[in-house]
């Protein structure tokens, strides 16, 4: 009875989700698409000082699309979790706080006022901080508290900029308003949202997060925490134009993340770690392609980016739970005989991610390249952007050879399982989404058609970058012959370790921030702050208070004495006035 009950739970929300994201899907394509016009429902609460408080709702393609990708996506998270969290004793929980965070995301795509975003953006903060700790060991509150107090600090950027906002009288975003303090207020909106999407220098939490349960890496890192700050800026576009030093800065800072996080992937070990940076490098193009001028494109790689990525958290949950909870890529191998199905799909997932011609994740990226060399960027930067692009071939490589097709140096056959239906079908849902995504939203949604003219050697460039990176191979095994020994592990370990962002932002928050504040607690709170603060005065005024009480005693003798001490005070007095 209660192993039904377990199950029930995630069914249940499966079928509710999907029914969500069914009802938004033909609600999108046939209502707001084929009207072609944007609906905005605003409920006022009051007008104080010249400044409206309401809560206005905006539907249009970008909030319907995305909202529906999003339960379709935790829909089957939903499904896959029957299986991969059988042993679970408080499955209703873990679902609760699935369903908190698709609710605060849905808060977050469809209220544009930057006072009531808050409550998706901390709603967002603090679930995924449950969510990452859910294992309750060491390791899973260190990465929770990294994730939250990075988060924190968006957390108080933006609320930095609603106070400055007050200037304008107006809290929603999304319609090109500028003001007084219009570059700082854009920073600080740009930075908030870069915490969120983890860019440089606040990295290290993702990878870190990897603690939580597979299930919720593949509904977080792929369509809901991470995009957050993707769509944040997006949405705020229209007023990010006015200040064109602020979308100079995203667009170098982005193309930064995307190289840092495409070199540290091709190094790394951990299985759900190399997927990790994947979706960094690839936030990190989204950024990139909203600082050059294309933020209709970089909705476009989003919504395909979630699909194909969901997807291949899934698949590698499916093979970590098959092989005994095992993730370290240099032991796994051989799986395509032993779990064919998974590893099929990982190799289908790999492939959009790499840009694959005529899969979804071709179409985004495609668009991207053009929008990058028919804009205006630099060479420099323009370079970054190929040379990030084209690792992902690399990384996508990586893990098909280490997990697919490579020796396995595991255990024996009696430590591996088949997947269960759920599983399987859970995959089977996003596998269609990952293989017809680009192609079903081009062809609803015009406005992501894209029309930049590139020449023929932008062409040619494009296609090497989407295929240079087979040779990739070659070039390493060449460098590591070529190179001395010493000098490529001590690079491969700079690589791997983000460029030593883990130590530069994970030391900055949880290390010499929690450092600082257990000396400020000893210091100030138990030390000076009592002597001066609250222990201090209450000493002062308890001494006062005995002195008084001591004074109106009623006794002769220190009537007495008082009177002696008044008429030596008068008389010294005197004395010195002559």
């Amino acid at each position: 009875m209660k192993n039904k009950k377990k199950v029930s739970a995630p069914l249940l929300c499966s079928v509710f989700l999907f029914s969500v994201a069914l009802f938004l899907w033909v609600f999108g394509v046939y209502v707001v698409g084929s009207v072609g016009q944007n609906y905005m429902v605003e409920w006022q609460f009051f007008s104080l000082c010249g400044s409206d408080w309401s809560l206005p709702i905006v539907v249009d393609y970008i909030s319907v699309v995305f909202s529906c990708f999003v339960c379709l996506i935790s829909g089957s998270v939903s499904l896959f979790s029957v299986s991969y969290m059988e042993g679970e004793m408080f499955m209703r929980r873990f679902m609760l706080l699935i369903m908190a965070f698709v609710g605060s995301m849905n808060l977050l795509i469809f209220i544009p006022s930057l006072v009531t975003i808050l409550l998706g953006w901390d709603g967002l903060g603090i679930v995924s901080f449950a969510l990452v700790i859910y294992y309750q060991n060491k390791k899973s509150l260190a990465a929770g508290m990294l994730t939250v107090l990075a988060n924190r600090i968006g957390d108080a950027l933006l609320i930095l900029s609603i106070c400055f906002l007050v200037n304008w009288g107006e809290w929603r975003i999304g319609y090109g308003m500028t003001g007084s303090f219009s570059v700082l207020i854009c920073f600080l909106v740009v930075i908030g949202a870069m915490t969120k999407s983890a860019q440089i220098p606040f990295s290290a939490w993702l990878p870190a997060a990897m603690a939580a349960p597979t299930p919720v890496s593949a509904l977080v890192h792929s369509s809901t925490l991470v995009t957050a700050g993707v769509y944040l800026v997006i949405r705020f576009y229209s007023t990010l134009i006015e200040a064109q030093e602020v979308l100079w800065f995203l667009s170098k800072m982005g193309a930064l993340t995307l190289l840092m996080a495409g070199l540290s992937a091709c190094f790394e070990v951990d299985l759900k770690k190399i997927i990790a940076l994947s979706t960094l490098s690839q936030l990190g193009l989204m950024m990139f392609t909203v600082g050059i001028g294309f933020p209709l494109i970089a909705v476009f790689h989003l919504f395909t980016h979630a699909l194909f990525k969901a997807l291949l958290f899934l698949c590698a949950g499916s093979i970590i739970h098959s092989t005994m909870d095992t993730q370290d890529s240099r032991i796994l191998g051989g799986l395509s005989y032993l779990l064919p199905f998974s590893s099929g799909c990982l190799v289908l997932s790999s492939a959009a991610l790499c840009g694959m011609p005529f899969l979804s994740g071709f179409y985004s990226k495609d668009l991207i390249l053009e929008g990058a060399f028919s804009g205006f960027s630099g060479s420099l930067e323009i370079l970054v952007m190929l040379m990030g692009a084209g690792l992902s071939l690399v990384y996508s490589l990586r893990i098909m050879l280490v997990g697919v097709f490579g020796q396995n140096y595991g255990s024996s056959l009696l430590g591996y399982s088949v997947e269960s239906g759920y599983v399987v079908s859970s995959i089977c849902i996003l596998s269609i989404g990952a293989v017809m995504g680009g192609w079903l939203l081009q062809s609803v949604w015009v406005g992501v058609n894209g029309s930049s003219l590139v020449g023929v050697f932008g062409k040619v460039i494009i296609s090497v970058v989407t295929f240079v990176g087979l040779s990739y191979g070659f070039i390493s095994g060449i460098l590591t012959k070529t190179i001395s020994k010493k000098f490529f592990s001590s690079l491969s370990w700079f690589l791997s370790s983000m460029w030593f962002m883990n130590l530069a932002s994970g030391s900055f928050l949880a290390g010499v921030g929690l450092k600082l504040g257990k000396m400020m607690h000893l210091h100030l709170d138990l030390g000076w702050m009592e002597i001066l603060g609250g222990q201090g005065v209450f000493k002062v005024l308890s001494d006062g208070v005995s002195l008084s009480y001591f004074v109106q005693k009623g006794s002769l003798l220190v009537h007495t004495r008082i009177f002696l001490i008044l008429l030596i005070l008068f008389l010294v007095s005197s004395v010195m006035m002559y």
